[in-house]
Order: C-alpha cells, then sequence, then structure tokens
C-alpha cells in the first residue's frame, strides 16, 4: 500500500493512501470461503454453495469490511513509524473523491491528521516551586472533634421548643374549615415531623417558638412553604397537584419534641473512631487525628503542587498553535449529542488541557514513570480510603478496603481514573525531589483561599 503523508505547517497533516489488489483480495478471498462454508441457503448443502453466489451476496460487503480494516492498520502504523504525535483519530479528508468499490482497484483514500505542535520542556534543580505544607492547628482539630462528636451524637426527648437548637417536632396533623374547627373529610395525619427552622416564611415559623408538648399550633402549610410543593404534598402525605386544594390553615398537635445531642467526648466516642483501643485520653485523642489528617493534608498539598508545576510550566510553554478547525471537527464528531454549540462552548478549555496533557507526557517520559496493576490498585485502595473517611470510618481493616476497591475497579470509567491518580502519584513524587521546593506552611483556611475555595 502507498502512504504520502504531507505536513506543510506542521499540524495539519493530510494522509493519502493508495490501495492496490494485492492489499486486500487475499483477505477478501479467505473471508469468502469461510462464509462458504457456514452459508445456510436453500437449496444448497453446507460448504457446497456455488462461491459465485457468495460472491455476488457477500462480496461488496466483505470487501468494504476488509479494506476498512488495513486502512486502520496501515494509518496506525505509519504514525508509529514515523512516530508522528496524532491528536485524536483520523477524519475522512474534505478533499476525499468519491470511491466506487464496485470498480477495480486501485482505490485512494485521503484522512486528515492533527498534529500535536513541536515544543520541549524540561525541569531541573534551577526551577523553583511553592510547596505548601497544611499546619493540623487547633481550629482544625476543633473540628474534626465536633464532627466525630456529632456523627456519634443522638437525640433526646425535651419539653419545650428551642429554634435554636434546631429541634425536631412530633405532632398530630388536621385540616381546619374557615370557622377554625375540623374540617369534614379533610386531611388527618398523626406523627407527622417537622423542622420549623427550616420554614422560609417568619410569621409563620414564629408560630412554633417556644411550643411544648401538648400544645396545639395553627399554622398555614401552603404559607410556610409558598413555593415548595414538594414539601407540603410530602407533609400532607398527598400528590403533589393536589396541593392547591388544601390552602386552608391546619392544626398542629405537638406530641414529641426531639433534640440532637452530641456524643461526649470519652473513651467511648475515642473507641468509635480508633477502634484499635489505642487512645484514652483526650490529648490522645487530638495526637491520632492529627496524624490521620497529617496524611490526608499530604494529598491536598501534592495535589496543588502539580497546579503550580501546570502553571509555570504552561507559561514556560506560551501559546502553541494547533489544527483548530480540525480538532472541532473531531470535537463534533465526538459530541453528537450535545448540541451545535458544545464545541464553541469548551473548546477553548479543551485546548487549554489539550496543552496540559502534551507537558504531561513530556514529564511522565522523562522520569520513566510506569504504572503497574499494583499501583492502580493502590489508587483504587486510596479512593476508599477516602469514601470512608467520609462517613467517619477511620483504621476501617485493610481486607475491607481492598474488597471495597476491587468492586470499584469492576467499572471500566473508575479503572481509567485510578491509571491517571497513579501516573500523578509517581510524578507528584519524582518531580518533588527535581525541582527546588519552595516550602512554605499555612493553616487550612489559608490554604483554601489558595485553591479559590
Amino acid at each position: 500500500m502507498k502512504i504520502v503523508f504531507e505536513n506543510p505547517d506542521k499540524v495539519n497533516g493530510l494522509m493519502t493512501l493508495t490501495v492496490e489488489d494485492a492489499d486486500f483480495q487475499n483477505d477478501v478471498e479467505k473471508t469468502l470461503k469461510d462464509y462458504r462454508k457456514k452459508a445456510n441457503i436453500p437449496g444448497f448443502r453446507p460448504g457446497q454453495v456455488p462461491m459465485g453466489m457468495i460472491k455476488r451476496q457477500f462480496g461488496t460487503s466483505v470487501k468494504v469490511d476488509v479494506i476498512n480494516k488495513k486502512l486502520g492498520e496501515e494509518i496506525y502504523k505509519y504514525v508509529n513509524d514515523n512516530k508522528i504525535k496524532m491528536l485524536g483519530e483520523p477524519l475522512p479528508s474534505e478533499q476525499q473523491d468519491p470511491v466506487d468499490i464496485e470498480k477495480e482497484a486501485p482505490y485512494v483514500f485521503k484522512f486528515d491528521i492533527a498534529v500535536a505542535p513541536e515544543f520541549k520542556v524540561e525541569l531541573t534543580g534551577n526551577d523553583q516551586i511553592d510547596y505548601y505544607t497544611i499546619e493540623a492547628d487547633d481550629k482544625l482539630i476543633d473540628n474534626q472533634v465536633d464532627m466525630f462528636a456529632s456523627r456519634s451524637g443522638h437525640y433526646d426527648k425535651v419539653d419545650a421548643y428551642d429554634a435554636a437548637q434546631r429541634d425536631m417536632i412530633y405532632g398530630d396533623l388536621r385540616e381546619l374549615d374557615a370557622d377554625g374547627n375540623a374540617k369534614e373529610g379533610g386531611i388527618v395525619q398523626e406523627h407527622v415531623m417537622m423542622m420549623p427552622d427550616y420554614i422560609k416564611v417568619d410569621d409563620q415559623k414564629k408560630l412554633f417558638d417556644g411550643c411544648k408538648v401538648g400544645d396545639t399550633i395553627v399554622f398555614n402549610p401552603r404559607k410556610a412553604y409558598p413555593d415548595n410543593d414538594a414539601e407540603v404534598s410530602s407533609m400532607l402525605k398527598i400528590k403533589r397537584e393536589e396541593v392547591a386544594e388544601h390552602e386552608g390553615d391546619f392544626s398542629y398537635y405537638v406530641t414529641e419534641i426531639s433534640r440532637f445531642v452530641k456524643a461526649e467526648v470519652n473513651k467511648k466516642l475515642f473507641d468509635q473512631v480508633f477502634t484499635d483501643g489505642s487512645v484514652n485520653t483526650e490529648e490522645e485523642f487530638r495526637q491520632k487525628i492529627a496524624e490521620s489528617l497529617k496524611g490526608q493534608l499530604a494529598v491536598d498539598s501534592d495535589y496543588k503542587f502539580l497546579q503550580d508545576v501546570r502553571a509555570y510550566l504552561e507559561k514556560q510553554v506560551g501559546e502553541l498553535t494547533y489544527p483548530e478547525e480540525l480538532l472541532k471537527r473531531f470535537m463534533k464528531n465526538q459530541n453528537k449529542d450535545k448540541g451545535d454549540d458544545f464545541v464553541e462552548k469548551n473548546f477553548e478549555q479543551s485546548l487549554k488541557e489539550l496543552t496540559w496533557h502534551l507537558i504531561k507526557e513530556q514529564l511522565v517520559a522523562a522520569q520513566q514513570i510506569k504504572v503497574e496493576q499494583a499501583d492502580i490498585m493502590e489508587a483504587a485502595k486510596g479512593a476508599a480510603r477516602a469514601q470512608f473517611a467520609q462517613y467517619g470510618m477511620n483504621n476501617v481493616p485493610e481486607e475491607y478496603v481492598e474488597n471495597y476497591a476491587k468492586e470499584m475497579m469492576k467499572k471500566e470509567d473508575a479503572v481509567q481514573g485510578f491509571v491517571d491518580r497513579s501516573i500523578d502519584f509517581k510524578l507528584i513524587s519524582a518531580l518533588k525531589n527535581v525541582v527546588k521546593l519552595n516550602g512554605k506552611t499555612v493553616s487550612l483556611d489559608e490554604f483554601n483561599k489558595l485553591m479559590g475555595a
């Protein structure tokens, strides 16, 4: 197969492939023979169908399939052999003349190839990058202690409602008529839970202030939640479209008031958070929290470091020239279901991400980073631990973490994310030993400001 590649401006490539009979004929004949062996046509025994009939019925489609396969193989072989940094996939060229596959070869096919711009990045000990170490200060530890105490808290019954405590009220709800009496055939619901603090209208919210068990409050659900029919339908246990039929007042007889109480900071809480029983005092509890936070905060510090490396190198590289029209065509083909304006809205950001991808490729190659299956599993386990930590589950046994990670890795999309994360972990570790780190210690609040949070 003859291949000609033209790339005059370095980024817009045109590949022309001339396909001769010899490039596909043997494969077509072999495929048609296989079809003949398997063909089930009335009047003929298996394997005895005349080849002429097989060719008339399947010849053209087989020929198209074989040629398309050959084209794909030859394009990628040429790209790899000639070290062309192709972006995306080859696209049928707008210069392509119609090809009549029914006629004799040769056939000429043209493909547009988007080529990455040429540039070089390099990091050495002469390059200085900020590295922010987040301090687990008293405020941060206090917040963690409060979070653990809240997660292990419970509800106590109290006699009077206090809005400041965000108490929950339970009561019996009854629809009233215009005279304030129980409406005949009206809605009656028992043990309805309410949190008056979430009522949107102040005059309705104040009706509950200081109420006690045994009190009866008259309020209007529709007025209390004027823009939330879903809330009203849930409270009254009716369909949303029926809410408009119940715009009058309701009585609410308070049967119970519950107040959330945080767990005491004592041995019981220590053992719930750190299940190995190693924590006996509040001081040890705080120290253990600080130790666990150190690892979590280091992940955030490393993420910020990689962001700063990116900004540093993007500035160094400057604005690159891309085959924009070709990339827009490719992006449009990949996102046909997202509307005509999707490409224009997202193209600029897409180019920024592409630039970083190309930069990172060079960094990964320079540091000779390779990702093994064990690295991917470790990234998945890290994600599993982070999910457990969100629910206050620290020191989860390794067996559970690994099993959860294996379940996560059954999803193909998740696996690619773990591969990318593994590359980032290794790249960060390598670059911290290459560049000069300008170390800075900051509080979490200061760090969040740096991150724009």
